[in-house]
């Protein structure tokens, strides 16, 4: 490839998965109209995610990486943020204490509204129309108009999330995140759940903790990290121009990075080395993603880390990999071997969602909940046996009470899909649902820990 780069290199490439807008001249204006707005995340932000990034790649934290599928203009609102917010802390405390690791915090969120799809159009009644792709190119509804792409969603989707962001931002620095709240953050409706009794009996240990230390004389108000948390934005970056618009020089340094989110990633579908979507991320500074299917072969993936992470930087490169609970067993070791002999930082996070998905017997999309945990554990499974470090997960997740995924701890079945199936696109894991492999990850982190732990040395003259 060549050294030199610019915002829009990306546009004499081959592209993938962009849509099709009917009038050239209003895209370019919107995006003209993008560019002069003000950036929703800052690169001092991005950089201090790198360094956070860079501890899980040493095995000394764990990525938590989740939120919706696609994020809706129809459901904003700051009740939904706040459950969400709200269900991520729970998630992140069990695993902090549980796992004995710090929790990098990145929500799928403020950003991920544009989708992939399989197929450019479908189906229905015998009409065909383009496919839905997120609220930031058309409407879900199935007709002519609303399936149209439409630039000017893109600017709903820029004001959408600056007022997530700002949401985001209070609830993370502004007192909601104190860990002395931890027995607040349970849901009403999670009160009657299996993992309730759980979380609640870790919410007592952790204020008796906290009480502990102030029996001791600590001052708890003096320590800001147990009053506020580091919480970050993420985002597919499918729409290139999108992100051209917001691909800013940062002044402290010189370099580049896009300001739509404070990381964001390359999907399974857009990965091509001479493809647009590659050209695009290798100038940004930015930590970014890259999602690794079963298509995805070990020497490949080499060669993408060559051109997107050339220096090597720890935290720059996350592999996320999805490739089903039946595949991973088998693509995994090869991929963990080849950036292990290359001598690769890389952060591995395992997406168990995006290899899993059915439909129902009851025609409904889904993802059965036993094969979301068999693919997380065997991803343990396989970077224990490889010495590496199981470093993180990427789940499409809601803090709300829907009816989406099969199983768990409350046991949703085909029959139950119907009652709250709320998702415009992939079906998530509800707020219990969320806890319940949470849960369930603490005790693979304990696991690993325990493998890790060098024996105590024998006694002198035994």
């Amino acid at each position: 490839m060549s050294e030199r780069w610019t915002p829009d290199g990306w546009r004499a490439k081959p592209v993938q998965q962009m849509p099709q807008y009917p009038d050239a001249k209003a895209l370019a204006d919107v995006e003209a109209q993008l560019a002069t707005f003000p950036p929703l995340v800052f690169a001092g932000e991005a950089r201090n995610l790198k360094k956070a990034l860079a501890r899980v790649a040493r095995g000394e934290a764990f990525l938590l990486q989740g939120g919706d599928c696609a994020e809706s203009f129809a459901e904003h609102g700051a009740n939904n943020i706040r459950d969400f917010f709200r269900v991520f802390l729970q998630m992140a405390v069990v695993l902090t204490y549980a796992g004995a690791l710090p929790v990098v915090k990145v929500g799928r969120i403020a950003g991920q509204f544009a989708k992939p799809r399989s197929s450019p159009t479908e189906k229905a009644n015998g009409i065909e129309l383009p496919s839905y792709r997120g609220d930031i190119v058309n409407d879900i509804a199935f007709t002519a108009e609303a399936r149209t792409p439409d630039p000017q969603r893109q600017l709903m989707a820029y004001r959408q999330s600056a007022a997530t962001l700002n949401l985001l931002r209070a609830f993370a620095t502004g007192g909601y995140a104190n860990l002395a709240s931890v027995h607040q953050w349970m849901l009403g409706f999670l009160k009657d759940s299996p993992q309730s009794r759980r979380y609640k009996e870790l919410a007592d240990r952790i204020s008796e903790a906290l009480n502990f230390m102030r029996a001791c004389g600590l001052d708890l108000e003096a320590h800001p990290e147990l009053r506020a948390t580091d919480f970050y934005t993420s985002h597919e970056a499918l729409l290139l121009g999108y992100e051209q618009a917001f691909t800013r020089v940062d002044s402290t340094t010189g370099d580049w990075y896009a300001t739509s989110g404070h990381m964001i990633w390359i999907g399974d579908r857009t990965r091509q080395l001479d493809h647009a979507h590659i050209e695009y991320f290798r100038g940004i500074k930015n930590p970014i993603g890259l999602k690794c299917g079963p298509s995805l072969k070990p020497d490949e993936l080499i060669k993408l880390a060559d051109v997107l992470n050339p220096d090597n930087e720890p935290g720059r490169l996350t592999l996320i990999t999805r490739f089903g609970h039946e595949k991973a067993g088998e693509h995994l070791p090869g991929m963990v071997r080849a950036i292990q002999r290359e001598g690769r930082s890389v952060v591995w996070s395992c997406d168990p969602m995006h290899g899993n998905t059915i439909t129902s017997s009851t025609g409904y999309k889904t993802r059965p909940f036993d094969r979301i945990l068999s693919e997380v554990k065997t991803f343990f499974s396989v970077h224990a046996a490889e010495g590496t470090h199981a470093g993180g997960v990427h789940l499409e997740m809601t803090g709300q009470d829907v009816t989406e995924c099969i199983g768990g701890a409350r046991a949703i079945s085909h029959e139950d899909l119907s009652d709250r199936y709320h998702t415009v696109c992939d079906p998530r894991l509800n707020a219990e649902q969320s806890i319940d492999i949470a849960f369930l990850i603490a005790e693979l982190l304990k696991q690993e820990r325990a493998s890790k732990a060098e024996p105590m040395p024998a006694a002198a003259g035994l």
